[in-house]
């Protein structure tokens, strides 16, 4: 068991392309899963998602530094699938995935809340 969360965790830090000088919290899940939650040097949640064999399975969430989510993401053993939904400024992006390949985008600009980012 220690081995695979060492190696789960040497793949989750490739995964992430930012630093951070919290360490993840791993969680084993009943269903087989295991979720990975990352942290902001604030301490605030950075992204979390679940992980299945060692592969990024499942949604995974992304957070800016004040806990606002700025993506959601789905995978299917490590390749993008289904809809994912990019929040940035006023604009939301939403890009359909098939085959772990771009199938759809989507943008939308709006002075209102298209769909809430909140947690």
């Amino acid at each position: 068991m220690k081995k695979q969360v060492a190696i789960l965790m040497m793949m989750v830090m490739g995964f992430l392309s930012f630093g951070q000088d919290q360490k993840p919290k791993v969680e084993t899940l009943e269903n087989g899963l295991t979720q990975a939650t990352f942290y902001h040097e604030n301490g605030k949640v950075a992204q979390q998602g679940t992980f299945l064999d060692g592969k990024r399975h499942g949604e995974w969430i992304s957070y800016d530094t004040d806990g606002n989510k700025t993506a959601v993401a789905q995978y299917t053993q490590d390749k993008k699938s289904g809809k994912w939904f990019v929040w940035k400024g006023d604009q939301l992006t939403e890009v359909d995935y098939e085959n772990n390949t771009i199938a759809n985008v989507n943008k939308w600009v709006s002075k209102e809340a298209v769909v809430s980012n909140r947690p």
